[in-house]
């Protein structure tokens, strides 16, 4: 039997293990992980505003951040950094001024005791959000992150430099600035992503009732043309043992942001909700609008307008304390102009008009010091001019 003849050739054989040898390492080339990043970001904001009411306080009242009159302030200076390590990722972002200070107002007081630290807003108001992250190799990356987040509610955002006016909306203002819990983001394609999550409640670090909140958010991004968000937010926020009883609140929030040309940009934003509660039903209905115009390439011209209407139930029983405000509609109109000198600078110019149901304002002579008596609000409008300016890097 000729065996010579049916096997293969040794230089064949040879040139095979050669060329599979080598392709070995160019695989492992193509699998190898990502590199890690690391970054360092920060801002600084400050303004200058006159209050045409003149309080005695010096303050504008229920304005967010830019709430003190003819005083120049150093309203916050933000250092953050972020990573990204094959599947991990985070992000923690310090901050420190007068308006950590209003961002962490609503955060619940809990006592402590010999072993055990309280927790309040004084403990926490230096930390502006702080999370960590895996992205789990499912489908299109299913991302998992826990922390304390911005609150997904509305199109507004923390840094001045991300919006179109120095202030914020009545509805900035008044929804949640921030949550802890945890949360699923799923990319459902190029353009839609699907968020679930569990959280404390509102602007509640640490929870200071039994239940917690769950929320559903899908979102629609063609960049520079459209972006879509709708959202769903549920949970019991009152605190334990509150006159109102454990009142389940359901909120809706919708907004949209339209591009239209490259000039000219809007945003729609409404939201709504109700909490059945031992009193009736609180609710509330909010919207604002705002527009944008690129003048040139430094200068834009921006305008807002919002209205709040907040609906707080009586019964023989007694009356809900309210949500949001101590009158039961506020409204605002907005005007901006913002000079960008350099593409990491924002310098602006903002006059404002706050109009409500009632006295909600400070003016002229307010009675109260503010420690042994509270201030007492004098005045159902208010009108101020900002010069505000923010850097960042």
């Amino acid at each position: 039997m000729q065996l010579a003849g049916m096997l293969p050739d040794p230089r064949v054989v040879l040139g095979a293990a050669v060329l599979l040898l080598g392709s070995v390492p160019a695989a492992r080339a193509d699998e190898a992980p990502p590199p890690a990043t690391f970054q360092l970001g920060g801002y600084a904001e400050a303004f200058y505003q006159w209050n045409f009411e003149r309080p005695s306080n010096g303050i504008t009242h229920y304005r967010g951040f830019d709430n003190r009159h003819n005083t120049f302030t150093l309203s916050n200076v933000a250092l953050s950094a972020t990573w990204d390590v094959q599947r991990l990722s985070g992000l923690v972002t310090l901050q420190v001024g007068h308006t950590p200070s209003t961002y962490y107002l609503a955060e619940p007081a809990l006592a402590g005791a010999s072993g055990t630290n309280a927790t309040g807003a004084e403990l926490w108001k230096y930390v502006q959000q702080a999370y960590t992250g895996y992205r789990f190799d499912v489908g299109r990356g299913l991302l998992v992150q826990a922390g304390l987040f911005l609150s997904p509610i509305g199109p507004e955002a923390m840094a001045v430099r991300d919006n179109w006016n120095f202030s914020r909306s009545n509805l900035f203002f008044g929804l949640p600035f921030y949550h802890t819990g945890a949360r699923v983001t799923y990319p459902l394609s190029d353009a839609w992503a699907l968020t679930l999550a569990c959280y404390n409640g509102w602007n509640s670090v640490v929870d200071n009732n039994e239940e917690k909140s769950l929320a559903a958010q899908v979102t629609y991004t063609r960049p520079e043309k459209l972006a879509l968000s709708f959202l769903y937010f549920t949970g019991v926020e009152r605190p334990r043992g509150a006159p109102e009883g454990r009142a389940w609140r359901h909120l809706v929030d919708v907004h949209a942001t339209l591009h239209p040309t490259n000039r000219l940009s809007f945003i729609a934003h409404v939201n709504g909700g109700t909490e059945p509660n031992r009193f009736g039903t609180s609710a509330w209905i909010a919207g604002a609008l705002y527009a944008r115009f690129r003048v040139s390439d430094k200068l834009f011209l921006a305008a807002r307008g919002d209205a709040f209407h907040e609906r707080v139930p009586e019964s023989p029983e007694g009356t809900a304390a309210p949500l949001f405000w101590p009158v039961s509609w506020v409204a605002s109109g907005t005007a901006t102009a913002d000079f960008r000198p350099h593409e990491r600078a924002s310098f602006r110019l903002e006059y404002r008009h706050d109009h409500a149901a009632g006295d909600m304002y400070f003016g002229g002579d307010v009675e109260g010091n503010g420690v042994d008596t509270p201030f007492v609000p004098n005045r159902p409008a208010e009108d101020t001019v900002t010069l505000g300016a923010t850097t960042w890097f």
